[in-house]
Parts: C-alpha cells; structure tokens; sequence
C-alpha cells in the first residue's frame, strides 16, 4: 500500500529535498505540496493524504494551527511535524493540536522516511532526546494543559494497565512483549484497545493520558 503525503513547508529546497529523497521510494508518494498552513489544510481537504509532513513556521497560518485544523477536520490525514530542539513552546503547541510525530531537520534523511512509515502505520514517534522531557513538561505545566479534562481510565483491566503505564514510559510494542512476557502482536493488540476504550487518536495521547492519570509520574 503506497502512502501518500502533502509536504507543507516554505522552504521550496526543503520540499525539493524530501521530494526527491521520495521519489526513490515506491510505498511513498507526494501528491501535494503547500508554503503556507492555509494551503496545507485546503490541500488536505482536496487530495486526501495519508499524512502530512508539517512545518512549524511558516507565513500566515502556521504548522500548529494548520495541524489543529486538519485534526479537528473529518479527514484521516495524521501530521508529523518538522521541529529543531529549540523550539519546544512550539512542539507543545503542536502535541496539544493533535501531532502523531515529531521529527527534527537535521535527522538522517532516512530516519525521516522511517518516522512517516510509523505516522502513516498509526503508530506514534517523536525524535530521541524530545520524547520523555517534552511530554513530562507539556503535562506538567499548568499553561500547557490540553484544553479538556484528565481522562480516566475506569473500565481497563489490569492488564491494559500495565500496558498503559509502559507504553507511558515510552516503550514500544516490541519492548512492552518483552516486560510483560507476551508476544508483540498480544501487546499491538491491547495498545488498540487501548486507543478504543480511552478515545486516543495515536500513541502520542497515550502517553499524555498516562501521565495526567498518574500511571507515570514525572521525573524529579
């Protein structure tokens, strides 16, 4: 199955990089291009991608907006945002308008196509050295609050619990089997009960709902 992306970014080298790094592989396809936020929503609306490879800053209507827009919106289309490690007030606004991914520029370009595989998968990934600080701060800040109350988690069991606290803590499907004795496709399946019973988009509000909940408590 191929996966089909809007690039949304005004950087035209940038685009033009992705593009031709693409190219040469036959399960990706850009079928759509965007400078701005406002042409990236219109584009999502018109082609109906599979995911969007997002830009933060950008004239007009920025990457985080465009990304609450396009979320919000009746469209499937799953956003992984371009970011740098300096730029976290921007990532926690990107995480609260509904990313399923942060990668950063300056990432091997071959580890970007990976990250849009995981996206596109309906996985979750956001680049090593962001993951546990970003989501422990963006939690414990009281101006970084999603704009909704905690979610409970009455109605799991112990077992989805566990997997809840792990997958928390960061860990994957792969390392959840491993922890828990269980094989991956046992863990794959209770992290996608997990998304039902809870009302999760990805993996990304998982960790988020861990953290707001307890299972995981923030670092000291």
């Amino acid at each position: 199955m191929t996966v089909r992306l809007v690039l949304a970014d005004d950087q035209p080298l940038v685009r033009s990089g992705l593009r031709v790094l693409i190219a040469d592989h036959p399960d990706l396809e850009v079928v759509g291009e965007a400078a701005t936020g406002a042409e990236a929503v219109q584009l999502v609306r018109d082609v109906d991608p599979d995911v969007v490879v997002m830009d933060i800053r950008m004239p007009g209507m920025d990457g985080i907006e465009a990304t609450r827009r396009i979320t919000a919106g009746p469209a499937t289309a799953r956003v992984l945002v371009l970011t740098t490690f300096d730029e976290d007030d921007h990532v926690y606004g990107a995480l609260r308008a509904g990313a399923s991914g942060f990668v950063v520029k300056d990432m091997a370009l071959d580890d970007i196509l990976t990250a849009i595989r995981v996206v596109a998968a309906g996985d979750a990934l956001i680049a090593p050295g962001v993951t546990r600080r970003l989501i422990a701060d963006f939690v414990g800040r009281p101006t970084a609050a999603p704009e909704r109350s905690p979610r409970p988690v009455e109605g799991l069991t112990e077992r989805e619990r566990e997997v809840l606290t792990l997958v928390g803590r960061g860990r994957s499907n792969t390392e959840i089997a491993e922890d828990l004795f269980i094989t991956v496709a046992t863990a794959k399946s209770h992290v996608s009960r997990l998304f039902t019973k809870l009302g999760a988009r990805d993996r990304v509000q998982l960790v988020i709902i861990a953290y707001e909940t307890g299972l995981v408590t923030l670092p000291r």
